[in-house]
């Protein structure tokens, strides 16, 4: 028997993180019309050539819904999907999905992500497959779901590209692939499941019991970048009382040393290794969180480090917050505690400071910067692949590396808020950012203007990678206005 060779394609458009899901309010992604315009224009372009357009992970959001409690939906896992599908927000998008998976020519792929992991089970593809294409088999067999953690791979000209979601290489939230299978088998053969037995990687865990409520009040703090700074020293310095929840993190950061122990054993490319040793986890230093301008405001008299010491200890003696614990309370004690010895300096000023030394340097939007899921990702890729497409990260990337090869991260969907150095350049510029992030509320957020210009960024995009007389291309591309023109091109590379 012959070997049968990779899907061969003149063009893939790759696009992810989506997030389809949560209530109105509660939803971070808001170019739904946008969408729905770009994937009806795919469908219409290179007619007789065969196009693919690969949703490369977190197309749902399922850890932003209502699921009593459990970390994974299971045996409800079509009613929370279907009620996804039919939201009034998100109809647009699968009208147009339908529309491309019955067109000729089109291939449709659903990539597994880390906030969708229930695409694969069975009953979910049934339910997408019957959303998209009814009885007509033709469109079925355009529709493809890659939910084992292989992601997907075709030929676009003479170069091989492969595409992954690039939570496999995030020990916060990486599949657990061999659970996800057995309880597919399960529920194929009508066994019960009992959700208490599923074991939710960190990054679940901690959407779940901590982030998910902290979004109800400040909205920003899934969009805000780098989130490992920016949001969350943002957070702890508009309301330390959201510390407290933060404080759960504890247990959650084992789960992650876990995690890294058993990625260590899956992801080398010549065999399993033995897991690294877990070290302990250990929180950012008071020193590096406060930074140098707003140290500078310290009482003269006080050496830097007995400070610290001294604020660490205050931090970990304070008391537990009492319930209904707000933004004063214990939380703004803690905070007062933590800068009690800065004189003249009011909680926007001491946020701008802190900003000004987290963000220095940083190059959390820079598409050319080799990020560490660039490093990690084609650390597992061979040789053979010329092209490889993440997401993930909800950062867009377009790069050529050392050995020639091209990566890409297609970025995300979502919102997305920045801090430029506009924003931070003096306590006035500042003051209407940090109003709006006081107010927390997806609308007022939306609704923000700085300087004249939104404070939400307005950054969909995708890549394209085509065949041309010349070789393969490789685009970054930004799509803009309601979807239906041509995109602005915001990087090109070429293989070939």
């Amino acid at each position: 028997m012959s070997l049968v060779e990779l899907p061969q394609h003149a063009a893939i458009h790759v696009i992810s993180d989506i997030h389809m899901g949560g209530q109105p309010g509660f939803q971070i992604l808001r170019e739904a019309g946008r969408l729905a315009n770009y994937v009806r224009r795919l469908a219409a372009e290179r007619p007789g050539e065969s196009v693919a357009l690969v949703l490369n992970g977190d197309v749902f959001d399922t850890l932003a819904e209502d699921l009593g409690g459990a970390y994974v939906a299971i045996e409800q896992s079509q009613q929370v999907v279907g009620r996804i599908m039919g939201d009034e927000s998100f109809g647009p998008i699968w009208d147009a999905l339908a529309q491309f998976a019955r067109t000729p020519g089109r291939c449709l792929v659903f990539v597994i992500g880390n906030h969708d992991i229930e695409v694969a089970f069975p009953a979910v593809q049934r339910l997408i497959l019957a959303r998209l294409a009814g009885d007509d088999l033709a469109a079925r067999a355009r529709v493809e779901f890659s939910t084992t953690g292989a992601g997907y791979t075709c030929r676009v000209g003479e170069a091989r590209v492969y595409c992954t979601h690039g939570n496999e290489v995030d020990a916060w939230n990486y599949n657990r692939y061999e659970d996800l299978a057995r309880v597919g088998r399960r529920l194929n053969a009508d066994q019960p499941f009992d959700g208490a037995q599923w074991r939710p990687n960190a990054g679940t865990k901690m959407v779940k019991e901590v982030m998910n409520a902290v979004k109800r009040r400040y909205a920003w703090i899934d969009l805000l970048k780098p989130e490992n700074s920016a949001a969350v020293g943002t957070l702890m310095v508009i309301d330390p009382g959201q510390m407290q929840k933060l404080g759960e993190l504890v247990g959650i950061v084992g789960e992650q040393v876990r995690g890294q122990g058993q990625l260590d054993q899956r992801l080398p490319a010549d065999g399993f290794a033995e897991p690294a040793a877990a070290a302990s986890a250990t929180p950012a230093a008071l020193e590096q969180l406060l930074g140098p301008n707003l140290r500078a405001a310290q009482q003269p008299h006080r050496a830097a480090d007995d400070m610290l010491l001294a604020a660490e200890g205050q931090l970990a003696g304070a008391p537990a917050a009492p319930p209904g614990d707000a933004t004063l309370g214990t939380g703004q004690l803690i905070w007062d505690r933590l800068t009690g010895w800065i004189r003249g300096i009011d909680k926007p000023e001491a946020l701008r400071r802190a900003l000004l030394d987290w963000l220095k340097g940083d190059k959390t939007f820079d598409p050319a910067d080799p990020d560490a899921t660039c490093a990690d990702v084609m650390k597992t890729v061979g040789p053979g692949v010329d092209i490889v497409v993440t997401g993930h990260t909800h950062l867009a990337r377009a790069l050529r590396l050392d050995d020639g090869r091209l990566y890409f991260n297609s970025g995300t969907w979502i919102r997305l808020m920045r801090f430029t150095e506009a924003m931070l350049r003096d306590t006035a510029a500042f003051k209407p950012v940090y109003d709006t992030l006081i107010d927390g509320r997806m609308a007022t957020l939306d609704a923000a203007q700085v300087g004249g210009q939104p404070l939400v960024l307005d950054w969909t995009t995708e890549i394209e990678i085509a065949a041309d007389g010349a070789g393969v291309r490789g685009r970054l591309n930004r799509i803009e206005g309601d979807g239906k023109a041509a995109p602005t091109v915001l990087g090109e590379l070429r293989r070939g």
